[in-house]
């Protein structure tokens, strides 16, 4: 029998994959139109109205960098969709990631730093291992410094986005499922994901939001009930008082007025908080109301759908049965 937090797990790729066609969309009413039923899993259209590709820039120093690969031609052109080649149910880059370092600290039983290094770098770099046309900055800034020749330990940057958060729920439910860890302690856990973020993510507000996660996690896997575990584990991030009070207006209002629908940390942790506290016992809706807020709905997810995911497991089932390739 699995571990309970790897419903956790299941439940972060479930909601990335659900938002994974309208991921980043800022335009509500554009979001509507094309995606008028997010009650199931969807394949993005080819043309993203929201689409900031066409600024971004990635430029490999060498073949070392080229992360890209037949995708880098994308780049610079309007309206392309960031996942265009992705399916329904499918996975986008960052949790793809998640998987394997689930899969490789499952088999291990323990976390290493090089190994994973080595899977990371040798993944990324093979043509076709994922179908994404957008990486985030993270990634250009790691595989910069690693084409550059520096240590890989010391090749992260200081990104302070949720796509940070995106291993998290992977990683704990590894940590904890394995029967060689069945005595680790919450602290040497803690350790662990502070030592797995800081590999890529060096910026201070994106390891306090990690550590924050973890501690929910540990707490939701002992019984807690989440509305419990958000007061006592993320009252820094998070207000019980004003989520009462925005529980009354449209989720569009609260994350789009109150709080950024953007994917810096600062606000995208605290909004997907707040959905998660809202719908705590309500998986359905609590994936779906992060899909359809628009902004960085994929990575909010790694938050909203472990959180909600492992305190509501069977609502599961049937996305699960869904997720392409699901372990």
């Amino acid at each position: 029998m699995s571990h309970p937090v790897t419903a956790a797990y299941h439940g972060s790729l479930i909601a990335d994959a659900l938002a994974m066609p309208v991921h980043w969309y800022y335009n509500r009413e554009a979001l509507d139109l094309d995606y008028p039923d997010l009650g199931q899993f969807c394949s993005p259209l080819k043309f993203h109205p929201d689409s900031i590709l066409w600024r971004s820039e990635y430029d490999a120093p060498n073949e070392k960098g080229d992360i890209l690969h037949d995708q880098a031609v994308f780049w610079g052109q309007r309206n392309i969709h960031y996942h265009q080649n992705l399916t329904a149910g499918e996975n986008t880059a960052n949790f793809k990631l998640a998987r394997i370092l689930y899969e490789q600290v499952n088999t291990a039983g323990r976390y290493c730093e090089t190994a994973w290094l080595d899977l990371y770098i040798k993944k990324m770099l093979t043509p076709g291992w994922h179908h994404d046309t957008y990486l985030e900055e993270y990634h250009r800034g790691f595989f910069t410094r690693y084409a550059q020749g520096k240590d890989t330990r010391k090749c992260g940057i200081k990104d302070e986005h949720i796509g940070g958060l995106a291993t998290v729920p992977a990683l704990v439910a590894a940590l904890m499922g394995s029967e060689q860890n069945q005595k680790l302690d919450r602290e040497k856990i803690r350790q662990t994901v502070k030592t797995h973020v800081t590999l890529t993510h060096r910026h201070g507000n994106v390891l306090r939001a990690a550590d924050c996660l973890t501690r929910l996690l540990i707490d939701l896997s002992d019984g807690i009930p989440l509305r419990e575990a958000v007061m006592h584990s993320a009252g820094d991030w998070f207000s019980t008082k004003k989520a009462t009070a925005w529980a009354r207006q449209d989720d569009r209002v609260v994350i789009g007025r109150k709080l950024s629908t953007a994917c810096y940390i600062d606000q995208a942790f605290p909004a997907a908080l707040y959905l998660a506290w809202k719908y705590h016992d309500d998986f359905d809706a609590a994936i779906t109301a992060n899909a359809i807020v628009g902004g960085d709905n994929c990575h909010r997810g790694a938050v909203v759908g472990s959180l909600v995911g492992i305190s509501q497991p069977q609502s599961l089932a049937r996305w699960t049965a869904q997720l392409q390739h699901i372990e």
